[in-house]
């Protein structure tokens, strides 16, 4: 899973910009891509809680932080590696920030 969040710190050099469109076509037409969407903005949140029993819904996202995750790709990368040349060529690795994270087979 390739979660694009936004970033304090973009890169300023806006040489080579990667384009969104592109990036998407070339790994969706590679099998890389699964699935992918931008997210809503975090004015829409909702976080829900069960503390002690009791449900706790707030509107907002958990956490109050400068960074936001914005959107998702769902990949299908040999290894990390891989999965590493996917996202370098994202243009939210320039303006943002990527974060990868393996899923886990709940069945091992």
């Amino acid at each position: 899973m390739m979660f694009v969040c936004t970033d304090t710190e973009p890169d300023t050099d806006k040489t080579d910009e990667p384009d969104i469109d592109v990036w998407v076509s070339d790994n969706d037409t590679r099998g890389r891509r699964l699935e992918g969407s931008v997210l809503a903005p975090t004015s829409a949140a909702t976080t829900i809680r069960v503390r002690n029993g009791r449900l706790l819904v707030s509107d907002g996202p958990f956490a109050e932080t400068k960074e936001v995750i914005v959107g998702y790709d769902l990949l299908e990368c040999a290894d990390l590696d891989e999965a590493i040349e996917v996202a370098r060529a994202h243009p939210m690795a320039r303006s943002g920030r990527l974060e990868l994270r393996p899923l886990v087979d709940l069945n091992d």
